[in-house]
């Protein structure tokens, strides 16, 4: 008693198919699928896009840098 042994996963699972039905249960995998696919996807994005970011160069490693240079007055 109190832990639960294959025979009880089975049952369930048998329950399970006669109340939702194949159909709805091959759609439902079929959705939660699709949404760890596209999740992924957005993971890798993100990742693809960070590596792009820290391949760029930083100035003053040999880049001129165009800008103005304006004295400050004194404020009286």
């Amino acid at each position: 008693m109190g832990s639960i042994s294959i025979w009880h996963w089975l049952i369930v699972l048998l329950v399970v198919i006669l109340v939702f039905g194949t159909k709805k249960l091959r759609n439902l995998g079929t959705d939660l699928g699709s949404a760890v696919k596209g999740f992924k996807e957005g993971i890798k994005s993100e990742d693809e896009k960070s590596a792009q970011a820290k391949t760029e160069i930083p100035p003053g490693t040999g880049q001129t840098i165009e800008g103005e240079a304006k004295k400050e007055t004194p404020k009286v």
